[in-house]
């Protein structure tokens, strides 16, 4: 068990746009964002992944793209699909383009594997991707012993009600108040200009408001936690 609080910030979605790339620097340079995660296929993320190569101590992994889905009236209906879920060899052979695609894009492995609304966590998807973050020697979120997962800072519930309590400093604090001694990843979903046909849009700039506020650093210290990333490898026995 690690002795203190440790925080990364990690915000998914990086270069899925051009105004979530906007939202993620910002939150990155102006508030407590410390990492992000990369969705090779969409267009901004040559952008995206330029601004990494340029800003070396963000830590970028792999956002595995296998999908999108939306809930309307009570029911899950698929946005796209990149390869099906219940196939494990389409899913690892997708991965496999993406990771090359990354590697293209940044000239390094991810520093963490984690994957768009967790598709990695279903049946079929979950051991494949275990597999591979086991062989980049990388935490794989929600798999990791090394890394617990936080994802209580998103402004609706699973059915896409709004939470406007969550996305306003006093509600991130709460959250932050309440991480165990050990090396948390935060989930954030910065982004500007509401860019993106979602059923979460108008809340990512919520986010940056919020990861930018200043009391929420000032608070840190006081509750004893500390900024770190996926570079910090030496905490979580990297």
């Amino acid at each position: 068990m690690v002795a203190g609080r440790y925080l990364i910030v990690n915000a998914d979605d990086f270069g899925q746009s051009r105004g979530v790339n906007r939202g993620i620097i910002q939150a990155r340079e102006q508030g407590i964002v410390t990492s992000a995660s990369l969705m090779v296929r969409w267009p901004a993320a040559a952008e995206a992944a330029g601004y990494a190569l340029a800003h070396p101590r963000l830590s970028v992994g792999l956002h595995l793209d296998l999908g999108e889905w939306a809930c309307q009236q009570g029911a899950w209906s698929p946005v796209y699909e990149v390869v099906p879920l219940d196939d494990a060899t389409q899913i690892a052979a997708e991965a496999a383009r993406q990771l090359a695609a990354f590697r293209g894009l940044l000239g390094r492995e991810p520093s963490h594997l984690d994957s768009h609304q967790h598709a990695h966590l279903g049946d079929a998807a979950r051991p494949v991707i275990i597999e591979i973050a086991e062989r980049l020697g990388v935490p794989l979120r929600r798999c990791s012993p090394r890394v617990r997962y936080c994802g209580s800072f998103y402004g609706q519930t699973p059915q896409g009600s709004p939470l406007p309590d969550v996305l306003c400093p006093q509600g991130l604090l709460r959250i932050l108040n309440d991480l165990p001694p050990a090396v948390t990843e935060l989930g954030c979903h910065p982004g500007l200009d509401n860019d993106l046909q979602t059923m979460y849009g108008a809340e990512r700039a919520h986010e940056v408001e919020v990861l930018c506020d200043p009391q929420v650093r000032t608070a840190l210290p006081a509750m004893g936690i500390e900024l770190c990333s996926f570079h910090d490898t030496a905490l979580f026995g990297g």
